[in-house]
């Protein structure tokens, strides 16, 4: 396993969506009521940040047309979407963060 730090868990507020970097990856970190979830941040639809998209109940809808992802496992959960994005395993070490990226 290759755990980085993305974040500290201050940095993203529960019900909040926060664009991060590592090892030129870009990830999307999710806070889901204090439980955190990690996703390739670039739509599998189009090239759009899913980071900057809207949260509610787990999923994270895209801002450029609006397909919807489940951010636990990747699954598309409505159209246009229809290819899974990556997820990474997720731990707290303290105030840290840690990403799995293999």
């Amino acid at each position: 396993m290759s755990w980085k730090v993305i974040a500290r868990v201050t940095d993203v507020e529960p019900g909040a969506v926060k664009a991060c970097r590592v090892d030129n990856i870009p990830l999307a970190l999710y806070n889901l009521d204090n439980e955190f979830f990690a996703t390739h941040d670039i739509c599998t639809h189009a090239q759009a940040c899913l980071s900057d998209g809207y949260l509610e109940d787990g999923k994270i809808e895209c801002p450029l047309h609006q397909g919807v992802f489940d951010v636990r496992t990747g699954n598309p959960v409505s159209g246009p979407v229809d290819t899974n994005i990556k997820t990474f395993a997720v731990r707290v070490e303290g105030d840290d963060v840690l990403v799995d990226l293999d």
